[in-house]
């Protein structure tokens, strides 16, 4: 199973919510993700503003790759996310591309 860093955004509560960068598991066809103890299951383009859900909980996420220039969630924020300890290097070196660690 492949893994890769993304940017998670809980979606229950609205738009915007809390979130966090961190190293996600992908099943072979991507429908399936596994972060921190959770399972995420595609919603295959039915839902609103987000596009996976967790298995257990029923909650809705938007998941996706982080991007280079740090605009990583679906509607613009002034909440940065956290980013995980394991992932913080590699997110700022090879995702951002930079040394300086602005937040």
């Amino acid at each position: 199973m492949k893994s890769r860093i993304m940017y998670i955004e809980a979606k229950s509560n609205g738009l915007t919510g809390p979130a966090r960068i961190g190293r996600v598991r992908v099943s072979k066809t991507g429908a399936t993700l596994y972060y921190a103890g959770k399972t995420f299951s595609s919603l295959k383009g039915s839902g609103f503003k987000s596009n996976y859900f967790d298995v257990e909980t029923g909650e809705h996420y938007w998941i996706s790759g982080p991007r280079k220039d740090g605009r990583d969630a679906l509607y613009p924020t002034h909440i940065r996310p956290t980013i995980d300890d394991d992932v913080r290097d590699e997110y700022w070196s090879k995702i951002r591309r930079t040394t300086v660690r602005h937040w």
